[in-house]
């Protein structure tokens, strides 16, 4: 199958390339650097380096003769989403709506979404979230997602365009950013590395649900030939507070320092958890590392990059 991914060089996007091509496609490649980064490229993909707000897009689609489209560029900081909503929705919203028109018009024949089953669903006050839950995002980034999910419904209801959306939960791993905003696992990793003091926003209570990207790259692996327009939460189901990841990360990294308690961020989440029986029971996907199988496989990683 021929597939471009949006995105391909970043942190998830280059782990779906890599999973698409051991599995013998052709994968062509779309992604502007922004934080992308060319060490995580295949060397086996096409590349292109390009905004997806760029009309010339569309050339490429028809010239790659791209029969799917896996969509994963996109702004992903809440913070920055919280500080500047108009550049948040112009690169998600209307970068994602520009993407989906072009692969229409290029015949393209199925969408790969992923989107945030972190961001879009809110505070989790009960269990764990199922697809069906209503969404109420807690942040404009959150609220992007919830959009371009309904623009990529609305795509197949009047387009017939195929599609899969991939609600993930909190993905970690190899490849991840440590800067800024990046991922709590990939920050705690690079700190621990190299030994500095690290800060955990808030109490430390906040509970995620923490999700290898190998486990990722597979379910987006499973959606290429997943015969039905639907939607999927990716993770674990399994809770872990912020302190519980810092204190396991310490415990296999020799971690002697403690953790700095600061003021929590404008956005986050106190509880978000996802369940994922749908994905088990329809897509045959379910996760294949727990927690500490992944971390050790993330902090041989960072202890490699320090």
């Amino acid at each position: 199958m021929k597939i471009l991914v949006t995105g391909g060089a970043g942190f998830i996007g280059s782990h779906v390339v890599d999973a698409y091509i051991e599995a013998g496609h052709h994968v062509v490649v779309v992604d502007d650097l922004s934080t992308g980064l060319r060490q995580n490229l295949n060397p086996q993909a096409k590349f292109y380096q390009m905004d997806i707000l760029d009309d010339k897009l569309q050339q490429i689609l028809q010239d790659e003769k791209i029969e799917l489209v896996n969509h994963h560029a996109a702004q992903i900081k809440v913070k920055a989403s919280i500080e500047d909503p108009y550049f948040d929705a112009k690169v998600n919203v209307l970068g994602s709506v520009l993407l989906l028109d072009l692969c229409r018009r290029s015949g393209v024949r199925k969408f790969i979404y992923a989107s945030s089953g972190g961001a879009m669903y809110g505070e989790a006050d009960q269990g764990a979230f199922t697809e069906d839950h209503k969404a109420r995002p807690f942040s404009v980034y959150g609220a992007s997602k919830t959009a371009v999910e309904s623009y990529v419904d609305v795509f197949h209801q009047t387009f017939g365009m195929e599609y899969v959306i991939l609600r993930y939960a909190n993905v970690y791993g190899p490849r991840q950013d440590a800067q800024g905003e990046g991922g709590v696992v990939a920050i705690f990793a690079n700190g621990m590395a190299h030994k500095q003091e690290l800060q955990i926003f808030g109490d430390g209570f906040n509970v995620r649900d923490f999700v290898y990207v190998k486990d990722v790259a597979r379910a987006n692996l499973l959606a290429l030939h997943y015969p039905m327009n639907d939607a999927f939460n990716i993770g674990t189901g399994q809770e872990t507070t912020v302190n519980q990841l810092f204190d396991m990360m310490g415990f296999l990294m020799d971690y002697p320092l403690p953790a700095n308690h600061i003021v929590p961020r404008l956005g986050d989440l106190k509880k978000s958890v996802l369940n994922c029986d749908k994905a088990r029971d329809l897509l045959k996907w379910e996760p294949s590392y727990n927690l500490k199988a992944g971390l050790y496989e993330t902090l041989k990683f960072y202890q490699k990059a320090k």
